[in-house]
């Protein structure tokens, strides 16, 4: 994903520092180790982008996880009912099992859409690092 660097698509999906994009945000990459998931580095190392801007910042993050996990149900839909055929009860018992399995994914991608809709990349000139 390197060839994305500099994208608001590349903070998202990977988790890096939505201003300089060279460390990860979260103090565990895995988002399945249960007990940190959510857990944030303060800062910024490289750059020092505050995270947490103001108190209780992520609470936003609910209203993007909504949109966030309807589609991870409507893919699961699409492929078990539409291409597969399955009948619409084991539809149903695929897509609870995909937000069950897909839930610390969904967390984390709806906070990383959270903070890049407010914080940009900004490119950082060679020397001054």
């Amino acid at each position: 994903m390197s060839f994305l660097k500099g994208t608001k698509i590349y903070s998202i999906f990977t988790g890096a520092c939505p201003v300089c994009h060279n460390e990860s945000m979260y103090r565990v990459q895995n988002p399945y180790k249960l007990g940190s998931t959510l857990k944030m580095n303060e800062r910024c190392s490289h750059c020092d982008t505050k995270y947490k801007m103001e108190p209780s910042f992520f609470y936003g993050a609910m209203y993007v996880s909504y949109p966030v996990g309807l589609s991870f149900a409507g893919a699961a839909f699409v492929l078990c009912y539409l291409i597969l055929n399955l009948s619409l009860i084991t539809t149903y018992c695929i897509i609870v099992a995909v937000m069950i399995v897909a839930l610390p994914i969904i967390l984390r991608i709806s906070r990383n859409i959270w903070i890049n809709i407010f914080k940009n990349y900004q490119k950082q000139e060679l020397g001054t690092e």
